[in-house]
């Protein structure tokens, strides 16, 4: 498989490097001559939407995306409307930040009915494509693994998110390619192939066995199972030349300092992915 051998792709998802703030981690990305950036929106509410902007353009940063838009399915008409009122500021915000891509986390059923809240999301998703395209945003539908349908989101397959995806334009409604939430899938390579000209967004991390923990457990590049560079170049070869987010939740790697993670980053990015 092809080896990258340059870093004008690859961008730091803001989880990473937790423990920074959004303006230490700007500094520590134009340190490191990384040039994208992906924003947590937590990290937005922090710092504010007026002084985010201002650090991203001093810097020359380019943002890869923002996460996160999505948890549609609720238990009552009051707090779906809540939550889509949060998504349009969700729209707003990447505007002003010169994303084009807003990750949709869809969110978990508020019951066990778990088809109902599959259709909150579908409805969810057709309320905000108007509003989205009208700031010129994509929105990016990232399934989660399935480990994840009670607590984050319902849309658990690529296959999911293609069907979704697939009732709209490319310009409107792409998915979001993570490796960790699809490596397992045995119809992975069918379902980016289908995908062709609506990938928007592509994450890597690893899968470390034995995995220490469902939420926290993620690993660096190379140090797990899963066969990134295949992943990559099958998301190549369906049109995909973007931004690659490294975007890890794990303790001991946020206890890492920061410029010490971004270069290792750095270095397994080449390495592994």
């Amino acid at each position: 498989m092809e080896q990258l051998n340059t870093f004008n792709r690859l961008s730091l998802n803001q989880i990473t490097t937790d423990r920074l703030s959004l303006p230490e981690a700007v500094e520590a990305c134009v340190r490191a001559d990384i040039p994208w950036i992906a924003l947590w929106r937590h990290k937005l509410a922090q710092t504010g939407l007026i002084e985010a902007k201002r650090l991203i353009r001093d810097s020359g940063l380019q943002v890869s995306s923002i996460c996160r838009g999505g948890m549609f399915p609720a238990a009552t008409a009051e707090e779906r409307r809540q939550r889509m009122d949060d998504n349009r500021r969700a729209v707003e915000e990447a505007a002003e930040l010169g994303a084009d891509i807003l990750v949709l986390v869809c969110g978990p059923a508020p019951d066990k009915d778990i088809a109902a809240a599959r259709l909150m999301v579908e409805e969810g998703i057709a309320e905000l494509v108007p509003y989205a395209e009208s700031h010129g945003i994509t929105l990016g539908i990232e399934p989660l693994h399935p480990m994840y349908a009670a607590e984050r989101s319902v849309i658990n397959l690529l296959s999911q998110a293609n069907e979704i995806a697939e009732r709209y334009r490319p310009n409107q409604v792409g998915v979001v390619v993570d490796v960790f939430h699809v490596w397992w899938d045995p119809a992975l390579y069918e379902q980016i192939a289908r995908a062709a000209g609506r990938i928007v967004g592509y994450h890597v991390s690893d899968w470390i066995v034995p995995t220490p923990d469902l939420l926290m457990g993620r690993g660096m590049m190379g140090d797990g199972v899963i066969d990134l560079r295949r992943i990559r170049k099958a998301v190549e070869a369906a049109g995909y030349n973007g931004p690659i987010e490294v975007e890890i939740f794990n303790k001991a790697i946020w206890e890492l300092d920061g410029d010490e993670s971004l270069a290792l980053m750095k270095h397994r990015y080449l390495e592994h992915a």
